[in-house]
């Protein structure tokens, strides 16, 4: 097979082509690079591709830089490309590498996010998937990370090259008189994964197997069908009921994913950890275990901190958010006309009041009051430390905060949990029902209705 069909394998394989494609080449002016853009021009009346060309100049070697830039700007013209280029003066302190990385992916993602280009084709070869697979295993990542270097992403990003060794590209770059540039630091050995590439990587060659870089590609290509089947498994049980999110944050019922079989238990949760953070960048093996030993404990809370995520346990729920709650607000309360909507400040809750003629319809109603006896100035507000009272059917005064312990409501969801009161007197409070003394008996005259819509429900 030539090295043009294995990339048209590779393309077959993953669906990563669609005719009529705007498609971006990131293009440094390194082998990989040039030879995915000459590769894709040759391919690109076959797929009726809109090729355009992508470099970032991170500034960081000075007139190499603006060498590789220019390098690259002829190539675009070269081939009758339009050329996208960035220029960034990286250099606060921290991981150079990482600073780089994440300047030229959301270089990316403004490119396909303002229509520019439909993809971004990198030039990973399967070398660079064995590389990253032995770096992520001596850090101690799962089969997610032993998936290595994804062919595609849900952002847009493709690699056409990574079935194809960098031997092989250099070689097709050589028989076909390509030139390309040398990155010197790549060389570098203060670099990690310059020291897998040149010193590990060899060694375990030499003393172990010969083969060890297409076995750790290997690993690669079966993590990710496994991680293809889980992916699809795992997002069966986040589209149900099983977690419950809002922006920032979401919550998971502990008793629930302590019945799930671990394999699946750590998924849920690393998911969970996905969609509040919008990432899993530092999270690792001991971080999962650590919130489903949290999830286990016989005491009903707790709490965890794991890579800017903190994990809250209270009762049979686990609440993940992306940072501490912020301090409890203030107190809120203002005065009801019946009748009347209002919306409350923890923007979830809502509550409609009227008042009709009684016909028998609401006797016993949690969500309804005596009309003629809840005629004092009626005052909606939140719950506070010390509230108590006489509920309907029930023979003596009881706390709120004991009634919900009882009900086991999680510890953040008491904060702006709807109270209506007349003077300090609690007339009804939500999910326990009128006061006895306000409550609709077969003499009430006129019902006071409550209406309450929780996150878009409708309780009457």
């Amino acid at each position: 097979m030539s090295f043009l069909d294995r990339i048209r394998q590779t393309v077959a394989r993953y669906q990563l082509l669609q005719p009529g494609d705007r498609l971006g080449i990131a293009v440094s002016g390194g082998a990989d690079s040039v030879c995915l853009l000459h590769v894709l021009f040759e391919l690109r009346a076959e797929f009726a591709l809109r090729l355009s060309v992508i470099h970032l100049d991170h500034s960081l070697r000075g007139p190499d830089s603006r060498a590789d830039a220019q390098f690259v700007h002829n190539l675009a013209q070269q081939l009758g490309l339009p050329f996208h280029l960035r220029t960034l003066h990286l250099g606060q302190p921290g991981n150079l590498e990482q600073q780089a990385r994440r300047a030229r992916y959301q270089f990316f993602r403004e490119l396909i996010e303002t229509g520019t280009v439909q993809k971004a084709a990198l030039g990973h070869t399967r070398s660079d998937q064995a590389e990253t697979v032995l770096f992520r295993l001596l850090r101690g990542a799962g089969s997610a990370g032993l998936a290595g270097i994804r062919p595609y992403t849900s952002a847009g990003v493709i690699r056409p090259l990574l079935q194809v060794t960098r031997p092989e590209v250099e070689q097709y770059l050589t028989e076909h008189a390509l030139p390309w540039r040398q990155d010197a630091t790549n060389a570098e050995l203060r670099f990690d994964r310059n020291r897998i590439r040149h010193q590990l990587l060899p060694a375990l060659e030499a003393d172990w197997n010969p083969e060890i870089q297409e076995i750790l590609a290997q690993t690669a290509d079966w993590a990710w069908e496994e991680e293809q089947y889980w992916q699809a498994q795992i997002a069966q049980l986040t589209a149900g009921d099983w977690v419950r999110s809002a922006k920032g944050e979401a919550v998971l019922d502990a008793t629930r994913l302590n019945g799930l079989p671990v394999a699946v238990a750590r998924r849920l949760i690393r998911e969970v950890i996905r969609q509040v953070k919008q990432d899993l960048l530092g999270v690792s093996f001991s971080h999962i275990d650590r919130i489903r030993e949290l999830a286990v404990a016989p005491q009903g809370h707790g709490r965890r901190q794991i890579a800017g995520i903190q994990v809250f346990r209270s009762y049979n729920w686990l609440r993940f958010v992306k940072s501490a709650p912020p301090p409890a607000g203030p107190d809120w309360q203002f005065p009801l006309t019946v009748p009347g909507s209002y919306p409350l400040p923890c923007g979830t809750v809502s509550l409609a009041l009227e008042r009709i003629r009684n016909e028998g319809v609401y006797n016993g109603s949690l969500d309804a009051l005596d009309g003629d006896r809840a005629c004092g100035p009626l005052v909606l507000r939140n719950w506070r430390a010390g509230d108590r009272y006489r509920r309907q059917g029930h023979a003596g005064v009881e706390k709120l905060k004991e009634l919900f312990e009882d009900r086991r409501i999680p510890s953040w969801e008491r904060r702006n949990w709807p109270i209506i009161s007349i003077g300090n007197a609690v007339v009804w409070a939500s999910g326990f029902g009128p006061a006895a003394e306000f409550a609709v008996t077969p003499d009430s005259r006129t019902v006071l209705t409550i209406r309450e819509t929780r996150a878009g429900v409708e309780k009457v």
